[in-house]
């Protein structure tokens, strides 16, 4: 696990945690529109329900939060694939760090959280981020993701076209030292 300055504790968020995950998410999405699918407009039109039901997945799926004291300053996510012949992998959703937060160890720490637990319960962890976020992609592949694609064009916000690059973690194979 990596080394965290300040008090700081991870630990998968459960219902009560479901304000404070929608008003981060909210913050994630008008901070950095492009890291996510979704539009701040569409996530704030949802009812409580939605983020409830999101912060409390059937598991394996789990999604992570870095608290500093009792407030929510990260997120970070783990969807396992559902269908008889998609249970093997795992996608890491979601990641979010408020800025004020960043530089601590904390991104890593809650990505290195997903990890672990995903390890426990796929073979494959995939992972997505714009091609232009070189701080994801960096942590990405800093802790073993390796890229397999390019989806061009894959978000559109205005007039503005990003596209996404596709990383994967295998965990059947060997660790790279």
């Amino acid at each position: 696990m990596a080394e965290i300055k300040g008090n700081i504790t991870i630990r998968p968020l459960d219902a009560t945690d479901a304000e404070a995950y929608r008003t981060l998410r909210l913050q994630a999405l008008l901070q950095a529109p492009e890291a996510f699918g979704a539009s701040h407009a569409e996530e704030a039109a949802r009812p409580p329900a939605t983020f409830i039901a999101r912060i409390t997945p059937a598991p394996p799926s789990l999604v992570f939060g870095a608290f500093a004291d009792a407030e929510l300053v990260g997120i970070a996510g783990f969807l396992a694939g559902s269908s008889e012949k998609s249970r093997h992998r795992g996608m890491l959703w979601g990641v979010y760090l408020a800025p004020d937060w960043r530089g601590r160890g904390i991104a890593r720490a809650l990505v290195e959280a997903v990890v672990q637990h995903a390890a426990q319960h796929v073979l494959v962890l995939q992972a997505r981020a714009v091609t232009t976020n070189s701080v994801a992609l960096h942590l990405y592949e800093r802790l073993g993701f390796k890229p397999y694609g390019i989806e061009s064009k894959a978000l559109r916000i205005n007039d503005a076209l990003f596209d996404e690059a596709l990383l994967a973690l295998d965990f059947s194979l060997p660790a790279d030292d």
